[in-house]
């Protein structure tokens, strides 16, 4: 398999960008928490020669795709097979970190990991295969009331309570172990004037994944864990994909960025002062010329920022065994 077959890296050019000042000097250190095919993380160390990189990822096949991918960097290159929650262990000092959310072009495009609706696989959706629970399972023991619970946070589909009824009722005769299964049910629990508003599986699918690998829960514990570990002029850099990981990303990022001086304190100590500036405006989108070759960057909404100092909060943590 050709990496660059079927994974096309999304916002490169703007990424390389935003993280270059923190790159310049020798010995930077380069953590790629999302690691993937290795994409993103080969054209940095490319552009870069004097960089080392940690990748990081939870799913074994993209850790054994990217290792022969960047195996001609030889000892520049470390991969953990990790949550990139445990981030905080692996990027102390790091100088950029790069967080490129969601699921993976090669978990889309291998049919049998079960994430697309559109291909009929087993119910799996773990990113990671070695450990967790399946969709399946989740489909199978959860009440009605959780499953409207994860439909409803997690994918904010409007018909969560229909969808959890039809397949609690469904499943008393035959279990659903597989997507087209699934998208059948759902299919056929799904009004018809509500269907032409969009396939009635995208969000139940993508409530499921999350649920799943525990996606938001995870990224909660990542994003500050990040900032804390990056040291001083360093930069992080985040894509997401939908609202919910995107609004986890900006009220860590402006929390950072914002004073904590008392109102109306007449001269800003230096302990309030902010300990990161954003660096984009908002979220950025992909150009159109970007989102017209590559669909999935249609979604992407990225944000970056640079810690401008160290709290004795990040000191502790940093001196933790």
């Amino acid at each position: 398999m050709n990496p660059n077959d079927i994974h096309i890296p999304v916002m490169l050019d703007r990424c390389v960008e935003l993280l270059a000042p923190a790159l310049q000097h020798d010995g930077a250190v380069l953590v790629d928490a999302t690691l993937g095919m290795g994409g993103h993380s080969e054209a940095l160390l490319t552009r870069f020669p004097n960089i080392r990189l940690v990748g990081l990822d939870r799913d074994t096949d993209a850790l054994r795709i990217a290792g022969e991918r960047l195996a001609r960097f030889g000892d520049r290159v470390t991969l953990v097979h990790t949550v990139y929650d445990a981030i905080g262990e692996h990027a102390r000092g790091a100088s950029g970190i790069l967080f490129d959310l969601g699921v993976s072009s090669l978990q889309l495009d291998e049919a049998e990991r079960g994430f697309a609706y559109s291909k009929d696989a087993p119910l799996d959706m773990r990113m990671d295969q070695t450990s967790g629970i399946t969709a399946e399972e989740v489909l199978a023991t959860y009440s009605e009331g959780q499953l409207r619970r994860i439909f409803e946070r997690y994918g904010e589909e409007k018909l969560s309570a229909r969808y959890a009824r039809f397949i609690v009722q469904a499943r008393q005769s035959t279990p659903l172990t597989r997507s087209g299964e699934l998208v059948d049910l759902l299919i056929e629990a799904t009004p018809a004037a509500v269907q032409r508003a969009g396939h009635p599986a995208k969000r139940v699918f993508q409530a499921l994944r999350i649920e799943v690998n525990a996606e938001l829960s995870v990224l909660a514990d990542a994003i500050p864990a990040a900032m804390y570990a990056l040291a001083v002029g360093g930069r992080i850099v985040v894509m997401s994909y939908q609202s919910l990981e995107d609004r986890l990303v900006k009220q860590a990022f402006t929390a950072a960025s914002a004073s904590t001086a008392p109102a109306g304190l007449p001269v800003e100590l230096p302990e309030h002062a902010p300990r990161f500036r954003t660096i984009t405006k908002g979220a950025e989108l992909a150009t159109e010329e970007e989102r017209a070759t590559n669909p999935r960057a249609i979604p992407v909404r990225l944000r970056a920022a640079e810690k401008l100092r160290e709290t004795p909060r990040d000191e502790q943590r940093k001196d933790r065994p």
